[in-house]
């Protein structure tokens, strides 16, 4: 199936992860908690963010997490599905995820998991 971009979706190889450009990527309140929530609820569609963040800037949050190898998305159908790279992580970064899963979800982020349990 085509993907519904006129780019490829493009993710980094285990080799090519970024330790600072994932501790970036992760010091946003709003993509720890989407991380947060991708490590209970793996293979959520963007949809499923919604109303808790908006379009255009849930699209920014997943592409920078994406770019960091942080999460992995493709399509189905009219859906994009995201997904932790958890496994890839923690081969490249033993324990970070743990870590930050952690203290990510001990952490007060007001969006996210109650808004999406309701979706």
């Amino acid at each position: 199936m085509a993907s519904r971009t006129s780019s490829p979706l493009t993710h980094p190889d285990l080799e090519d992860f970024d330790l600072f450009k994932i501790m970036s990527a992760l010091s946003d309140p709003t993509r720890l908690a989407i991380v947060v929530t991708l490590a209970s609820r793996q293979g959520l569609a963007c949809k499923g963010f919604y109303p808790a963040v908006g379009k255009s800037a849930l699209t920014r949050h997943l592409r920078i997490l994406r770019e960091a190898g942080l999460i992995q998305q493709h399509d189905v159908g009219t859906l994009r599905v995201n997904a932790l790279r958890k496994d890839d992580l923690d081969q490249r970064f033993p324990h970070l995820m743990d870590l930050v899963i952690n203290e990510g979800a001990d952490a007060d982020h007001p969006i996210l998991v109650a808004d999406i349990e309701s979706a």
